[in-house]
């Protein structure tokens, strides 16, 4: 039957991209998963950077059994009593600043969509200022204003957005300056550039606090605030697309809580689900009031559905109860430490960055050069693959050859080690075959 199943997925499915991995997999628990041949992994990437709470939480798990005995669907009109309640919990405990209306739909592509319309609406404006390195999604509008990758072959995307090079202390495009003065030059360039293309009818400017598939980049907090500055002088929004940073992944609440800079719209994702698909926009009275009036719209087949409203409430009430933001921090801290120690003992271990649960480790031909080494970083993923540890590379050649470690928040001192050590004895032969095959 395996065999069978595998070979139908060949046959019958449609490629969408990414890494393929060579097994169909049937089962995950906590911090591993498992492939159809009984095989276990350490999934350090926490699915699609989803399993905040690790794999299969036995609070996700009673969650999905709750709203089957009361219901997974309504009517899009019929807002379920547990919406409402996460709606609430999310503008109590989570939200910053005055952010405390929210929608729930399904995906972070979805998300930036909500975002994006409500700005535009907003501002009577189209103009959005995104940065480089940046994911928001896979759909029209979202497909615009990201810059990570997958932009070509898809006819005209969505007009009006500009883009704001990356801050990248490791890879600056301003040499000789400190990391604060480069990303601040960068910004002012691109600024000023951006008022002299602009047709005056701005909207928004669109950033993840941590630029995760653009390599784990983390900008300076000044930055951050010119952002919110920024914005505000040419009467735009400010949105945080936080589908990777929120509920605790970077050892804190949210990026807004990390940088101290509250945004006009927030779009929340992956860390809610706990590995469901529920995604949700939040803003504020003002701004929902005023779309609202204007006639705003997102109804879909699947708005405030009630079942992945009670996993997103479950997923939150663990982060908090099993203190996982705490923990973030604590294991996100020796996680890196075990980075910093192998980075001692291999030239080839150019950068290590990331806050908390999310972290960056960059691979050079050699640190003097800062050359991105694409072909150890390939092989070394494969073989810690082959020896039971999931991780995710970024491999683009502009990006650098950056692995994205971003274990559930529920991982262990034990796990880590065991990941470590796989990884580390992959880097060291993949390292020495490499060496042999090109002195041969």
């Amino acid at each position: 039957m395996t065999e069978t199943l595998l070979d139908a997925s060949k046959e019958f499915l449609v490629r969408y991209g990414g890494d393929v991995f060579p097994a169909l997999f049937t089962s995950a628990k906590g911090t591993i998963v498992k492939d159809s041949n009984g095989r276990d992994y350490l999934d350090f990437t926490s699915g699609q950077m989803c399993a905040t709470i690790g794999h299969n939480h036995p609070a996700i798990v009673e969650a999905v059994h709750r709203a089957g005995e009361k219901a997974f669907h309504f009517f899009s009109g019929m807002i379920p009593e547990v919406v409402a309640e996460l709606a609430q919990t999310l503008a109590r405990d989570w939200l910053p600043g005055d952010i405390k209306r929210s929608i729930f739909i399904n995906t972070g592509s979805e998300a930036t969509e909500v975002a994006l319309r409500m700005a535009k609406m907003y501002t009577d404006g189209y103009e959005i200022l995104a940065l480089g390195g940046s994911w928001h999604g896979i759909t029209g509008g979202a497909s615009s204003v990201s810059m990570a990758s997958d932009r070509k072959g898809y006819g005209v995307p969505a007009p009006g957005v500009f883009v704001i090079p990356e801050p990248n202390a490791y890879r600056p495009y301003i040499q000789g300056a400190t990391e604060e003065e480069a990303a601040l030059a960068n910004l002012d360039l691109a600024l000023k550039m951006f008022d002299m293309q602009s047709a005056g009818r701005g909207a928004a400017i669109i950033v993840e606090p941590v630029i995760s598939a653009g390599g784990v980049l983390v900008p300076p907090k000044s930055f951050m605030q010119a952002l919110r500055k920024a914005a505000d002088d040419r009467g735009m929004l400010l949105i945080f697309d936080e589908a990777q940073t929120a509920f605790g992944r970077i050892g804190t609440k949210t990026g807004s809580e990390y940088f101290d800079v509250v945004p006009d719209i927030m779009t929340m994702s992956k860390t809610l689900g706990g590995g469901l698909p529920i995604a949700a926009v939040a803003t504020t009275a003002k701004i929902e009031d005023d779309i609202h009036s204007k006639k705003f719209a997102f109804y879909t087949s699947h708005v405030s559905d009630p079942l992945a409203a009670e996993v997103g409430l479950a997923v939150l009430d663990v982060i908090q109860k099993e203190k996982l933001v705490a923990r973030s921090k604590e294991m996100g801290g020796y996680l890196r430490s075990r980075f910093e120690e192998m980075q001692q003992r291999y030239e080839e271990i150019g950068d290590v960055r990331g806050l908390g649960l999310l972290l960056g480790v960059e691979l050079v031909t050699d640190r003097a050069s800062r050359k991105p080494a694409h072909a150890l970083g390939a092989l070394t993923t494969q073989k810690c693959l082959e020896n039971g540890l999931s991780m995710n590379i970024r491999r683009r050649p502009e990006r650098g050859s950056v692995w994205r470690i971003a274990p559930p928040l529920t991982v262990s001192t034990g796990e880590i080690d065991q990941a470590v050590d796989i990884l580390e004895k992959a880097l060291r032969e993949s390292r020495d075959e490499l060496a042999a095959a090109k002195a041969a």
